[in-house]
């Protein structure tokens, strides 16, 4: 393998670990805040336990994205050079405000959160918590205006071959932001809901039977039931931006050779690049144009429009599939769960098994999305302004070669270190004692207080 290959591969390792874990914190911290308010409203001491565990869940997650984000960016300078040598301009300012606006604040705060319960005055503890979570979606918003501008430039103009920005609005509020921060923010609503609804399921069948975990799985299956419709909505949105900023992209995820009116979508099918063709169809006549034009004939432009332009088929193709499939079974399972708690029953064995085997499914879903976004913006890395070929390193392969075995192997040992540590936490808050003497006398002085008569 080559260099270009090789610091491809380096680099889609890199990004899919580190996606995991901000996919996880973005919304985590959300999570977290609500906890900490029911806790201060109601007095019950259940909300701080279950804060408790979860703010450790998050402290692992921050942690190893943090380590992960740091070389995912030294990158830039060993094996993508010619990147910041062409849009530097543009893209060191808005890594920059990341780290000032948000990286700052999530670090400074996130010790009072984790340390801080007994020390500081609850105010102050339950405001961390609030900008730890304000922190991590301005890290979002960042990161995502950066990578949107990659798929839909504007407000730049180019010097003997560099990119200058001349409206930095335009930047960062470039054509497929909106769209992108808001389908990013709903993917780790319901990221974070799987991950708390599957391993609370995960306590209950190894025989928690607690009320933390059980008002856990409540809370992240009515999230999840809420967020799924909007999460659909919102890409159908999308899809509709990319029809119009990045044709190629929708031609290559509908796997469509020719312009088509009344374009069929293609339940699966086997796309063969070399012959410019599908094989084994099962399409759905006129769907696809229904979808992404809402018109039953609306016309979409095919593959062949763009050749030599547009990104590879296969892997744009199957990772939508089974990016809208996860969307589908999350849907199913969210609402399920929903039904039993509405009519007050308790979930058979059964289906906590089905929550705890889908605690990671939000994993599947982000990756398989953010497979296809940036596959599917190739060959360029900034989409009409610089090809992905041009901003390689030079370095001999076989350096390239070392260093992606070595974070291969890392990344795997780690992946492994984290899910392992997530259930041994899980087993170990099974034989955990639900509330202390002191923390049940303080629920009572408080409900007292607020006329609360929730028995402790």
């Amino acid at each position: 393998m080559d260099a270009f290959l090789l610091s491809r591969l380096q680099f889609a390792l890199n990004i899919s670990f580190h996606i995991l874990f901000p996919t996880i914190t973005m919304a985590m911290g959300w999570f977290l805040f609500y906890f900490k308010m029911r806790s201060n409203t109601s007095g019950h001491p259940v909300w701080m336990r279950m804060y408790r565990f979860w703010v450790r869940v998050f402290a692992l997650s921050f942690a190893l994205g943090v380590v992960s984000g740091v070389t995912m960016s030294f990158q830039f300078g060993t094996n993508w050079p010619g990147f910041m040598e062409k849009v530097g301009n543009v893209a060191g300012p808005l890594l920059g405000y990341e780290v000032l606006t948000a990286f700052f604040l999530e670090a400074t705060f996130l010790g009072i959160m984790l340390f801080g319960i007994r020390r500081v005055p609850n105010w102050l503890h339950t405001t961390s918590t609030l900008i730890v979570a304000l922190g991590t979606t301005t890290s979002a918003f960042w990161i995502l205006a950066l990578n949107s501008w990659m798929q839909t430039p504007q407000g730049f103009e180019v010097v003997e071959g560099v990119v200058y920005a001349t409206n930095w609005k335009e930047i960062i509020f470039n054509p497929s932001f909106p769209y992108r921060f808001v389908h990013m923010m709903l993917a780790s609503g319901l990221t974070a809901s799987f991950l708390i609804a599957g391993l609370s399921a995960y306590r209950m069948l190894k025989g928690d039977d607690k009320l933390a975990p059980k008002l856990a799985l409540k809370t992240a299956t009515y999230t999840a039931a809420v967020l799924i419709p909007l999460q659909i909505f919102a890409g159908d949105m999308h899809g509709l931006n990319t029809l119009e900023h990045q044709p190629q992209k929708v031609a290559a995820m509908e796997g469509l050779w020719e312009t088509t009116e009344g374009a069929p979508l293609l339940l699966f099918a086997i796309p063969d690049e070399e012959g410019r063709e599908n094989h084994f169809e099962i399409p759905i006549p006129y769907a696809a144009s229904l979808i992404l034009t809402h018109e039953l004939k609306g016309e979409i432009k095919g593959l062949n429009e763009f050749e030599g332009e547009h990104p590879p088929v296969a892997p744009v193709f199957y990772g939508f599939r089974v990016m809208v499939g996860m969307g589908m079974l999350m849907l199913a399972v969210s609402w399920l769960g929903s039904i039993y708690l509405m009519r007050n029953r308790s979930f058979p064995v059964w289906l906590k098994r089905t929550f705890a085997g889908m605690a990671f499914s939000g994993w599947v879903a982000t990756l398989a999305g953010w497979y296809v976004t940036e596959i599917g913006r190739q060959p360029y890395l900034v989409s009409g302004v610089l090809k992905t070929t041009d901003a390689v390193t030079q370095l001999p392969p076989s350096n390239i070669a070392i260093s992606f075995t070595l974070y291969a192997v890392i990344y795997s040992g780690l992946l492994i270190a984290y899910i392992g540590t997530l259930m041994l936490m899980c087993r170990r808050a099974v034989e955990i004692e639900e509330i202390t003497t002191e923390e049940r006398e303080i629920a009572k002085a408080k409900m007292s207080a607020n006329n609360n008569p929730v028995t402790v």
